[in-house]
């Protein structure tokens, strides 16, 4: 599910079925759009996380609900996307906005996407080319590929709820956040009851690649994730989820998922997040940190 820069370098040269998505976006920005005109993987098509990989709703859904099958689809025709194809997903985020694309596409059923491991970074660390403006949107063919409904186990509130007291519910976002020292976006601060902080960041090496599989492994049993979750394909059902992930609005939690998978297990991903629950006046919230 990783891929380093000069494999995708050489696939980039050899193979004619590779799609690069860049899903450049940062909460505050600068925007992305401008940062992909200034340079990119060449043939890389951009991927707009706000209007591309979320839907429309209230407040109440949270900030970033689940685009519906068919947005999607028409979506990653535009990206030139067909059935079969392997699909390579970044950002210059370390991962963390690429990690919805990903999680998203997966959900989808596309079965091979991967993401490139140290991000943008990685690539120009290699000394490898970039493209600059937008030549794909004269360039790419639209594509034909048929999406599924979702596949991955996804958590609504109620599930959620349930999984922190009976599972393992992971919070990807900062300590701070999940503590209730600031909150500077949600109209609450806090954490979900029973969740746990697991900051996503803490997945990463200083230089923005994921941990190798055996740490993140034994990071997430230390923090309660349960041998039972152990990964072993694209389970539909969320009731038998023993690991859950949210963060403040489903954009980093797929990066966290995404980490719980390169370690063996199956996360469930609660979408609404903290965005979403915070909105809704009936849900308890706790501050602190019990483990502290």
């Amino acid at each position: 599910m990783l891929i380093e820069a000069d494999e995708l370098a050489a696939l980039l040269q050899t193979r004619s079925d590779v799609r690069v998505l860049d899903v450049r976006w940062k909460l505050g920005g600068p925007p992305g759009p401008g940062e992909y005109r200034a340079g990119h993987i060449p043939g890389a098509v951009y991927v707009d996380l706000e209007s591309e990989l979320a839907g429309p709703g209230e407040p109440a859904d949270g900030r970033h609900p689940l685009p519906t099958r068919g947005a999607l689809q028409a979506a990653a025709r535009r990206w030139g996307l067909r059935d079969g194809d392997t699909v390579v997903v970044y950002d210059d985020l370390a991962g963390m906005s690429a990690a919805r694309a990903w999680w998203l596409l997966r959900h989808a059923g596309v079965r091979d996407v991967l993401l490139l491991d140290g991000a943008l970074a990685a690539w120009r660390a290699a000394g490898l080319p970039l493209a600059t403006g937008d030549p794909a949107a004269e360039t790419v063919r639209p594509g034909t590929v048929t999406l599924s409904d979702g596949v991955l186990p996804v958590l609504d509130t109620d599930a959620a709820a349930a999984l922190a007291q009976t599972g393992a519910l992971l919070d990807a976002r900062a300590s701070a956040r999940y503590r209730g020292d600031s909150e500077p976006i949600d109209p609450r601060a806090g954490h979900i009851p029973g969740a746990i902080s697991a900051p996503t960041a803490d997945n990463l090496t200083l230089d923005g690649h994921f941990r190798p599989a055996v740490e993140l492994r034994a990071r997430f049993e230390a923090l309660g994730v349960s041998a039972d979750g152990t990964a072993g394909g694209m389970a539909r059902e969320t009731a038998t989820a023993t690991v859950g992930v949210y963060c403040g609005s489903g954009v980093t939690a797929a990066h966290e998922a995404a980490a719980l998978t390169i370690a063996g297990f199956a996360p469930a991903l609660y979408p609404g997040s903290w965005s979403q629950w915070s909105n809704l006046p009936d849900r308890p919230v706790e501050t602190g940190d019990p483990r502290a």
